[in-house]
């Protein structure tokens, strides 16, 4: 199936390196303010995992309820995903003792189910058909397990690998390239090169919210959870105000 939605259907925005920007600082803020929540106001993985859990449900539902789109609502919903991705990870990961690579293992399984009943039921996986109810759903739900399956990655390869944040941040960042490499130079299907990205950006910002906010002791920045948060936040904002605020395609057919 290669029916390719119209800007004046289509409700996510187009996929251009302004998106892949926007989606880093996401994934980043969803580190800092799942970590706030948690850890700096001390409610705990289990409280912070059902207030952003709310929070997800709620974006969400206006999302998918709303007739055109609008590029802050559409970002909202991505942040709802890393916050509660965050805080579920670490829920699993740490609380019940699963450990970062059984958290891993699980979240891609769970990732990897809900990407072929999509696939099954639609015959498409592909982000130029984000234009029902149903369609969008699944997107969504793609989107909440690959920001928390990106949350276990970053904390397994910065935390137990021994390569520290930074060393993490770097192999993450060599990842995308190879992505953008093949995007530009091979003919392998744009449908998974975008989802590889997508997932990858997780994990990359997962990394750079630790480095900002861990203890020097740890091999972080020490600053802030809360005014981290607040200052990508609004460097999110500005990014979506300075962009095409209007719905698009992926720049390429996938």
């Amino acid at each position: 199936m290669n029916e390719v939605s119209t800007p004046s259907v289509s409700k996510v925005p187009e996929v251009t390196l302004a998106f892949w920007v926007i989606k880093i600082a996401a994934t980043t803020l969803g580190e800092t303010a799942g970590d706030a929540v948690s850890m700096t106001m001390n409610l705990g993985y289990a409280v912070g995992s059902l207030i952003f859990f709310l929070f997800f449900f709620v974006t969400v539902a206006a999302q998918v309820s709303a007739k055109s789109f609008h590029p802050f609502l559409y970002w909202a919903v991505i942040v709802a995903t890393t916050t509660a991705g965050t805080t579920m990870a670490d829920y699993a990961d740490r609380s019940l003792g699963i450990g970062y690579v059984g958290g891993s293992l699980i979240l891609f399984l769970i990732l990897m189910i809900v990407l072929g009943t999509w696939y099954f039921s639609l015959g498409s996986v592909s982000v130029n058909n984000i234009t029902s109810p149903k369609v969008e759903i699944f997107y969504w739900i793609t989107i909440l397990f690959s920001n928390t399956l990106g949350t276990a990655l970053g904390d397994f390869l910065a935390d137990s690998s021994g390569l520290g944040y930074e060393g993490g941040a770097l192999v993450f960042i060599g990842a995308l390239i190879m992505v953008a490499i093949a995007y530009y130079y091979t003919n392998i299907s744009r449908t998974l090169l975008f989802w590889m990205a997508f997932i990858l950006t997780r994990p990359l910002g997962a990394t750079l919210g630790d480095l900002l906010t861990k203890p020097y002791a740890n091999g972080g920045l020490n600053l802030s959870r809360i005014s981290s948060s607040a200052v990508i936040a609004l460097f999110m904002i500005a990014c979506i105000l300075l962009t095409s605020k209007r719905a698009g395609n992926h720049p390429r057919e996938i």
